[in-house]
């Protein structure tokens, strides 16, 4: 008689089912993670739940949970509105927390629009007394005191509009912007550096080092002079003037996180990788996660330092919190 028992070798056993993850599972790893307080995990998995689900709304809502409890308001906010754009009807709970995180960021005025907006749509929601209670806490009765929150608001979204501009690389968008916050508040420099550095990677080279150039004359301590005009110099192939403004700039240790961060990536686009990985290693990574431009320079420096692993981990880590960085090459590749 014939054996009649196959070989298992390639064969699958009868009671053994593939498992093909699906978005539920990727969400529920998401949120243990996130219960953890895991949150770069947390984000990870969630991030892979609404690619294996675009349609379902509730992993994005709590995608939008771990931005600000991470305090990346801004990315939150991105979330939700893509939630309200398809679903809204249905998740009118985005509206308050899109208030909540507008006052985090200090745009108390669009706090206040999108908590009525709940309240409206919503009146005896779960966040009903959450959403009255910021309500109160914005609301500002004196005209005067108002007027001056009104301009720290326009202020900050322009600052917020500029800075995803500057940090993408879109040196088009951002010039007109930062010319209009120049002229609107002349009193925040950081407008009139940041528009000399979009007209140079735009191509106006000369007009960016005239412009920077002046300015140094006029304030010769000006960190935001000396950085720009080592990058500028540096990329003009003009060596002498760009190790004069570097030279200058590794003696220079600033107190505040975010000049930091802008002595760090100067020294980085420069090449001193050596004197970039020192600042680096010492900036507070947790205040930084908003900054595409911590991840790209931290992790370019490292890869040239012959610390491979570390370059990759930053720059994936850099990618899944700022997907647009994907397309700025690798930091094995020359930038």
């Amino acid at each position: 008689m014939q054996n009649s028992t196959k070989s298992s070798r390639g064969a699958m056993h009868p009671n053994v089912i593939p498992f093909t993850p699906e978005g539920d599972f990727y969400f529920s790893q998401g949120v243990r993670a996130f219960q953890r307080r895991e949150f770069e995990k947390a984000i990870k998995w969630l991030t892979r739940a609404i690619e294996f689900s675009p349609k379902q709304p509730l992993y994005q809502c709590q995608l939008s949970v771990v931005h600000t409890e991470t305090g990346n308001y801004h990315s939150a906010n991105q979330v939700l509105m893509n939630v309200l754009a398809e679903f809204g009807h249905e998740y009118v709970d985005c509206y308050y927390l899109i208030a909540n995180n507008y006052a985090h960021l200090g745009l108390f005025h669009d706090a206040k629009k999108y908590a009525r907006d709940y309240l409206q749509k919503a009146p005896e929601g779960d966040f009903k007394d959450e959403a009255q209670e910021l309500l109160n806490m914005v609301d500002i009765e004196d005209e005067d005191e108002e007027e001056f929150w009104e301009e720290e608001d326009e202020l900050m979204r322009y600052q917020e509009s500029a800075f995803y501009y500057m940090e993408r690389q879109e040196w088009q968008e951002a010039l007109p912007l930062l010319e209009e916050m120049s002229r609107l508040f002349p009193d925040y420099v950081s407008a009139k550096h940041d528009y000399a550095t979009a007209l140079f990677f735009s191509g106006e080279r000369l007009e960016a080092i005239e412009l920077e150039e002046q300015w140094k004359k006029e304030h010769p301590s000006s960190l935001h002079s000396v950085c720009n005009l080592a990058i500028f110099y540096h990329h003009a192939g003009k060596k002498e003037k760009a190790a004069e403004h570097i030279h200058a700039l590794e003696n220079v240790y600033p107190i505040n996180e975010q000049q930091q961060l802008k002595v760090a990536v100067t020294l980085a686009q420069v090449g001193c990788y050596t004197s970039a990985h020192e600042r680096f290693i010492g900036l507070p990574k947790a205040r930084l996660k908003g900054h595409l431009s911590y991840y790209k320079w931290f992790s370019i420096t490292a890869y040239h330092m012959g610390e491979p692993s570390r370059a990759l981990r930053l720059w994936e880590e850099g990618c899944l919190r700022h997907p647009s960085l994907s397309e700025q090459g690798g930091p094995w590749q020359d930038s």
